[in-house]
């Protein structure tokens, strides 16, 4: 089966050897492209807990940081590992699964993340926060429409998709993304239980076994 990957390249690398490894043929058609909202420095001394919640925001803030929070969490191991690492990742790879998590009262905190980012953390938290980057939908010409499968990891990708106007079966990483999608009138044929890449592959796994 086609199999769409809807990342950046330099992003779908891992998720695209996985869905090769299951015998599908890949096809990387990204529907999100990512832009810096400049290079000042942020200051993070003083904080006692700085929230990542992206690769692309654990890498601006990284990039521009100055000083050192007592603490950090991150939504997931590969924005952990985007920021060096991270005292805190949740099992549960959402703002709501990081706002169980972390320890109460959390003190101050920084939000660092996308201009549109969903704010349920800043505002539960009370945090500062500051916008790293935005994201901008991209319309590709050339996307596969023979394809058997799409893979949606956020909900700027099913936005993205749901202006292309198709209908091949989307596989969505989670809950925010299949609401993104279904409001955009795409229909997920599977979410992952899991909202990272193990819980992609399993999703597409499971659903194509099923097709």
């Amino acid at each position: 089966m086609k199999v769409v990957v809807t990342r950046s390249r330099e992003r779908a690398a891992e998720l695209v050897a996985r869905i090769e490894a299951l015998g599908h043929e890949v096809v990387v058609c990204p529907l999100v492209g990512t832009e810096p909202l400049g290079d000042d420095p942020v200051d993070v001394d003083g904080y006692d807990w700085v929230i990542v919640t992206s690769r692309t925001g654990a890498e601006e803030l990284r990039r521009r940081m100055r000083g050192r929070p007592r603490h950090v969490a991150a939504i997931g191991r590969a924005t952990a590992e985007a920021f060096g690492g991270a005292d805190l990742v949740p099992a549960v790879s959402t703002q709501e699964g990081l706002l169980d998590a972390l320890p109460r009262p959390a003190g101050r905190v920084l939000f660092a993340g996308a201009e549109d980012a969903r704010p349920l953390l800043a505002e539960a938290l009370d945090a500062d926060v500051v916008a790293l980057y935005r994201t901008r939908r991209l319309r590709p010409t050339d996307f596969p429409r023979d394809a058997g499968a799409v893979v949606l990891a956020s909900a700027s990708a099913a936005e993205a998709y749901g202006e292309l106007g198709l209908s091949v079966p989307a596989i969505s990483i989670g809950p925010q993304t299949t609401a993104a999608a279904r409001a955009a009138d795409v229909r997920i044929s599977a979410e992952a239980a899991t909202h990272d890449v193990d819980g992609l592959v399993e999703a597409l796994q499971a659903w194509s076994s099923r097709s």
